[in-house]
């Protein structure tokens, strides 16, 4: 079974981030679940947002690499669209990475070196008409990794939702977060 270092979105730590963290777990595997906020949660992405903004990006994934530090090299990376920041800088730059699971949000490989590891295999889940994955340039971004990276695949689901997998918030999508659920775990069987 896997083991996985698995990030937070830009409210914190949601009942539906961790019931997705609960999940992973009932199938077997280990997963961390840092909370970058210090205990804060936010009801809006603005909030959420201001907040990050307020201790600094640089700072949270800064936070995400010492969480890292007290844990082994072979881990799968995995972070919901803030958390893909600490997330994808791990599986880009720290040795032994056993894979990578970025939800709703992708940079360019650029911001943590100049491409991405031929040997991490990576997921990119965002939904196709989700307004900051397709706009913000993390569509693009995801497409730079899959044309260049063997073993990376860009998946896209009909809809307009950013949080589509938080089982607690409104843009909660069931089907959508079902088929990601299952692609995750087919993913983690073999790493």
């Amino acid at each position: 079974m896997a083991e996985v270092l698995l990030f937070h979105h830009a409210l914190g730590q949601t009942s539906g981030f961790l019931a997705f963290a609960d999940e992973l777990r009932r199938a077997g595997h280990t997963v961390h679940t840092p909370d970058l906020y210090d205990g804060r949660t936010f009801q809006t992405l603005n909030d959420g947002i201001a907040y990050a903004e307020e201790i600094g990006f640089g700072n949270v994934i800064e936070r995400g690499v010492r969480v890292a530090d007290d844990l082994p090299d072979e881990l799968v990376y995995a972070g919901f669209s803030l958390g893909v920041l600490p997330a994808q800088k791990l599986a880009q730059t720290r040795p032994g990475a056993r894979g990578a699971l970025l939800f709703y949000s992708c940079v360019p490989v650029s911001e943590f070196g100049s491409s991405w590891p031929a040997d991490v295999p990576v997921q990119i889940h965002g939904m196709d008409a989700d307004p900051i994955f397709m706009d913000e340039g993390d569509v693009d971004a995801a497409r730079e990794i899959v044309a260049s990276a063997p073993q990376a695949e860009l998946f896209l689901y009909p809809g307009d939702q950013h949080y589509f997998a938080d089982s607690s918030l409104p843009s909660y999508d069931p089907e959508a977060a079902a088929l990601l659920g299952k692609r995750v775990l087919d993913f983690l069987a073999t790493r």
